[in-house]
């Protein structure tokens, strides 16, 4: 299905990188990755707009197109992340959207349908927990250590070179449980549209890493049991990272939650199962 690349400028002058598939007069479903948008899957959300979706993934800042300035030092917090959501969702549509997030744009979700509750209509979270990165809480599982030996093992690469990039990317994946083989694509997808190849700038796209520096406060997890609108808590069975509990803890948490678990899923959502989790979120 064809799709359209485009900024959006927020008020206080944010640039968002987006991507829309569908027809924009249908209801919006805005897919906030983790980082980039390319960690939403190129069949999910074709999937979501043949099922009469206005689908629309986006970078997060100091990602892919967005504003980047300095993903070593970000001079803003998960809110302000959360309030990006709701500009980009109330700049695409007048009507309350469906809002999804993924691994740590699970937490930017979560914050943004918590603080923006006229803005969302509904809300996924796939992969994510309930509270910020660091500590977990004593009855959410943390971090498989021995996973996560072997992730701190692996040589840092050229964070300047593609080849090595990709090639880091695909023993990473292997390790948690995903296929190398797209995780090694994606790397590359992500490499070219990253603005810079300054190493900072790079790591900051393919791994994430600026969410550890971002002021994540105050909590959050306490304030769940207040959403009101349709939620689907999506998790792989096999993730390494943030094990399924995390995904169970939530489900229980969010009012009338349904939990969709990924059988043969670790910790992205698998292009196999596109259409399953298109057809939980078409549901909502």
């Amino acid at each position: 299905m064809h799709s359209t690349v485009c900024s959006f400028r927020t008020l206080d002058g944010v640039t968002l990188g987006v991507e829309r598939f569908g027809d924009p007069a249908a209801p919006l479903v805005l897919l906030a990755g983790g980082t980039t948008m390319l960690s939403w899957p190129d069949p999910l959300c074709t999937a979501l707009a043949r099922g009469g979706r206005h689908v629309v993934r986006y970078d997060l800042r100091d990602s892919g197109t967005s504003t980047t300035v300095d993903p070593e030092a970000p001079a803003y917090t998960l809110r302000d992340l959360a309030a990006d959501a709701a500009a980009l969702a109330r700049g695409l549509s007048e009507r309350p959207a469906h809002l999804a997030g993924i691994g740590v744009g699970g937490m930017v979700a979560q914050v943004a349908a918590l603080d923006h509750p006229d803005v969302f209509s509904a809300l996924t979270l796939a992969g994510t927990r309930p509270i910020a990165p660091g500590p977990v809480d004593d009855d959410l599982p943390d971090h498989d250590a021995a996973t996560m030996n072997r992730l701190f093992a692996l040589p840092a690469p050229d964070w300047s070179d593609r080849a090595t990039v990709a090639e880091r990317a695909a023993a990473s994946a292997e390790i948690l449980g995903d296929d190398p083989t797209a995780a090694r694509a994606t790397a590359e997808r992500v490499f070219d549209r990253t603005p810079s190849t300054e190493p900072a700038v790079q790591m900051a796209n393919q791994l994430g890493i600026v969410f550890s520096k971002l002021d994540c406060t105050p909590r959050w997890r306490e304030r769940l049991p207040n959403l009101a609108i349709p939620a689907l808590v999506v998790h792989g069975r096999h993730n390494r990272f943030f094990p399924v509990g995390n995904g169970q803890a939530l489900a229980r948490t969010i009012p009338g939650a349904r939990l969709l678990v990924l059988e043969q899923a670790a910790t992205a959502i698998p292009d196999t199962a596109a259409d399953e989790v298109a057809a939980a979120m078409l549901a909502l």
